[in-house]
């Protein structure tokens, strides 16, 4: 009796164990057939406060004041370089070309590591030694370089965008740093659209997914820029002013100096510069910093507001968490103009467009317009000829030049067909300059006469200033 007893006891106690181990596997799928699943959220080690999109390896140096101000006050921050700084000079070794981009990409990433950013991108750009800023994004590769920063702007979910001031003026100038201006605007009215580079934000459909993203499109809140002009008096009251003699709470010293220790970095850019920082003591390399580099603080033009605010208020001023809906800009219209006219062409052109499409009519910009050209050299004055009437009509052109500029070609008669624009253009040999050359360059303005049928249809005017060295037109 007792082995018979002992094996149903055994038996059912078996039959118990099955039954709780069953119940260990059934209970926890049924809990979760309940249960919602947790769809994870954006990655947020990437979600920054600022992103400051600039053209080549040293131009953040435009901004790093501000941007080490900012830190001190809990902001995150990003930078997309429109290229890798793979032209000009190397100042620190014989690398050039190529290997030299590889050597401004580490140097920019040590030198924006100084102020404890480490998220950085490079958007794939060629440099272009032109200021035109038309060269500059046809060289980039326009589409994909915007297409790189859309999905930047899409990760990082920036609440403000920094950038240069998208317009000519007579300056530094350089296209490229144009370009970074004109693609950071895009990029602010675009990544907010989910129709703009859908495959970035649609969702996988397979499990190991190659090429839809599964970003959510975001809008920015608020674009600021700060200008590459000499003229600084056109942008006064435009936009925030910020000191850059305050102490940095994290590093204890003046944020220009925060600013010039990251910049110190950039040898292949300007290591004569920093040999030279070595023979001054701190008074001279205070004085140089703020009355050269940053003089007068850092500025900054505001762009748009989406969150309201004062213009020349704090960069947050309005800025709150969270996301908000997509603003498509709002385009101004097309100003009238007579049935057959003469225009400016060529960026200048391009720039009227701009500001009208993106809905920045009140970015300041030079009336007439302005550039700096190398003296001796060519000027180029781009033109539409418009015709908007049923019949062709003859143009004719003429210009007014400074002493000692002449004309190499372009003052002659077109014929416009019917309802046609038309390109055109007239060269101008520049004249040499005076010996002594002037401290202060003078603009010198070149004006375009038209006429059609006999009768003036127009004129169109630009300012020039004769440099030592300038950059191409």
């Amino acid at each position: 009796m007792f082995p018979t007893a002992y094996r149903r006891r055994r038996s059912r106690l078996l039959h118990l164990e099955k039954l709780g181990l069953l119940l260990c596997l059934v209970l926890p799928m049924a809990e979760a057939a309940r249960s919602p699943s947790r769809i994870p959220p954006p990655d947020a080690r990437y979600k920054v406060d600022i992103l400051l999109v600039v053209a080549h390896p040293d131009d953040e140096g435009a901004a790093t004041p501000y941007l080490a101000r900012a830190i001190d006050e809990g902001k995150r921050v990003a930078v997309a370089y429109g290229t890798r700084g793979s032209s000009g000079e190397n100042q620190a070794g014989p690398e050039q070309a190529a290997a030299m981009g590889e050597i401004r990409e580490i140097e920019a990433r040590r030198a924006l590591s100084v102020l404890g950013i480490d998220k950085v991108w490079f958007l794939g750009g060629k440099d272009t030694a032109s200021q035109d800023v038309l060269e500059s994004l046809a060289s980039w590769g326009h589409a994909a370089r915007l297409e790189n920063l859309v999905r930047l702007v899409r990760l990082t979910r920036p609440e403000v965008i920094l950038t240069f001031l998208p317009g000519t003026f007579v300056g530094e100038d350089h296209g490229d740093h144009q370009a970074a201006g004109v693609i950071a605007t895009e990029a602010f009215d675009l990544a907010g659209d989910p129709t703009v580079f859908p495959e970035q934000v649609a969702a996988p459909l397979r499990r190991l997914e190659p090429y839809l993203e599964n970003l959510r499109p975001w809008q920015p809140k608020k674009i600021y820029y700060f200008p590459d002009a000499d003229n600084e008096g056109l942008f006064r009251d435009k936009g925030p002013k910020y000191s850059v003699k305050e102490i940095s709470k994290s590093a204890k010293e003046p944020y220009w100096r925060v600013a010039l220790d990251s910049f110190r970095a950039h040898e292949t850019q300007a290591k004569s510069f920093l040999d030279s920082l070595a023979k001054m003591d701190e008074a001279q390399i205070e004085k140089m910093a703020t009355s050269d580099f940053w003089s007068g603080g850092i500025s900054f033009v505001l762009g748009k507001s989406l969150v309201g605010g004062s213009v020349t208020g704090d960069i947050f001023d309005g800025v709150k968490p969270g996301a908000i809906p997509f603003a498509r800009p709002m385009a101004s219209p097309v100003p009238a103009r007579p049935e057959v006219a003469v225009e400016l062409a060529g960026p200048w052109s391009f720039y009227a467009d701009f500001r009208r499409e993106h809905g920045l009519t009140n970015l300041p910009h030079p009336e007439p317009p302005e550039i700096a050209l190398e003296a001796g050299t060519d000027l180029v004055i781009p033109l539409w000829l418009r015709n908007e009437t049923d019949s062709e009509r003859e143009i004719t052109l003429s210009v007014n030049l400074p002493a000692g500029w002449t004309v190499q070609r372009g003052t002659e008669r077109f014929v416009v067909g019917a309802k046609q624009t038309e390109a055109a253009r007239i060269e101008v040999k520049l004249a040499s300059l005076s010996e002594p050359a002037p401290k202060k360059p003078e603009l010198l303005e070149v004006t375009v006469h038209a006429a059609s049928n006999g009768q003036p249809i127009g004129n169109v005017s630009l300012r020039v200033e004769l440099r030592k060295r300038a950059l191409p037109e």
